[in-house]
């Protein structure tokens, strides 16, 4: 079908969320799914539970800081950016941010990004294990740390699995190889596209990576005040948009195990706009896209309900990488959207052709060390309140290829 003009809204911060309308989400994906009934845990710096664009999707979570708070605190704006993307339902007429899961829920878990942690048993594997057994059927992970020897949070990705729980972590923003937990077996690892379906810069990449999803000029809420706005990039994110497809998959077919749904959004990706053969390390199996993976398909369902990533190769194999030095990710800034008609927006709407299955290979047993957890995140959401983005030129989108 074919799908008019996007109209001009009142905030500018709905007209500068391209993925939505790269998407189509309004009339391929939100009729279908809005992700009701699912809980997504956001296992980051908290999340602002009284912005105006969060209101009511926020549960009352854990904090594994420290600080005795239910993690609805958050002091950084990370957490409440990626809660935005997931559920974020707006405000008013046409305005605010939109998740592209609105109708899901945010189980805040707050853990510490800032700082080293050094412990037995790390503030991820406890985090992971408090979601499970909390109710969430999605967990996102948007941070990355380069070393994966902590047997704690191996065992705990490990139980999320026997849980049923689909993990989504982001591949990290250096430009080199993936890290945790997203190079963890069983974790779907994502990396950043821009708007024109090109790889991020920064994005990291391996033979880990799973799919791409949008990552680069970014619209997403703040922790700043209740009514806070920002842009970045990075494949937090990209990751915040498969955990809300994790999510609307898993409202429209409540009965498809975690690994059907993430084998749904592996067979329905679409490929590279560069037209390199998938998968690859920079790719994955393609890029996300909603839309399709929500599409009645019996044959993409009738397979094995294991989540198919449980066997994947680890190319790092939980050896400690020497630390490299913290890369700068700015402040939130007001950019220019690309220049050129139709640059960004047809990349995910040309069709998925099938994917192969993912080989399955065995698991490297991680060595028993003690080691420095160093995060690293995007500090997008909280340095600046939005200052006004430029919207996305009016076009007519081409025939929706479903």
């Amino acid at each position: 079908m074919t799908v008019g003009v996007t109209p001009v809204h009142a905030d500018g911060i709905r007209d500068a969320q391209w993925p939505l309308v790269t998407y189509q989400a309004d009339s391929t994906i939100w009729p279908v799914s809005q992700g009701e009934g699912v809980t997504v845990a956001v296992i980051d710096s908290g999340v602002l539970k009284d912005h105006r664009d969060l209101t009511g999707q926020v549960l009352a979570g854990a904090d594994f800081t420290g600080a005795k708070t239910d993690g609805t605190l958050d002091n950084d704006g990370h957490g409440t950016g990626m809660a935005s993307l997931i559920a974020g339902h707006g405000h008013g007429s046409g305005a605010g941010v939109m998740g592209l899961a609105p109708k899901a829920k945010i189980l805040p878990v707050r853990i510490t990004l800032d700082e080293d942690s050094i412990s037995d048993q790390s503030e991820t594997a406890r985090a992971i294990r408090y979601a499970v057994d909390h109710g969430a059927k999605v967990v996102n992970m948007s941070f990355a740390a380069p070393s994966g020897a902590d047997p704690d949070e191996r065992a705990a990705v490990k139980y999320a699995m026997d849980k049923d729980v689909v993990l989504v972590a982001g591949t990290g923003n250096k430009g080199g190889a993936v890290e945790y937990p997203a190079a963890f077996p069983g974790v779907l690892a994502v990396g950043a596209v821009d708007r024109q379906g090109m790889i991020w810069d920064k994005s990291n990449f391996g033979p880990e990576n799973t799919l791409v999803a949008p990552g680069a000029e970014i619209a997403q809420a703040s922790a700043k005040s209740t009514s806070g706005q920002g842009i970045g990039s990075g494949t937090s994110a990209a990751t915040a948009y498969v955990s809300a497809t994790a999510a609307l998959i898993r409202a429209k077919y409540p009965n498809l195990s975690a690994g059907q749904v993430i084998n749904r959004m592996i067979k329905t990706a679409t490929p590279p706009v560069d037209g390199s053969a998938v998968p690859s390390d920079r790719y994955g199996y393609g890029l996300l896209s909603p839309a399709k993976a929500l599409e009645a398909n019996p044959a993409v369902d009738g397979g094995s309900r294991e989540n198919p990533l449980a066997g994947r190769a680890e190319a790092q194999g939980g050896v400690t990488p020497t630390p490299s030095e913290e890369e700068d990710w700015g402040s939130p800034v007001a950019v220019p959207p690309p220049s050129g008609p139709n640059r960004g927006v047809q990349w995910v709407l040309r069709g998925a052709a099938g994917l192969a299955g993912v080989v399955l290979i065995g698991v490297v047993v991680a060595v028993l060390v003690v080691v420095r957890r160093r995060r690293r995140r995007e500090r997008a959401a909280a340095a600046a309140a939005y200052q006004g983005y430029p919207p996305p030129p009016q076009q007519q989108w081409p025939p929706y290829q479903g």
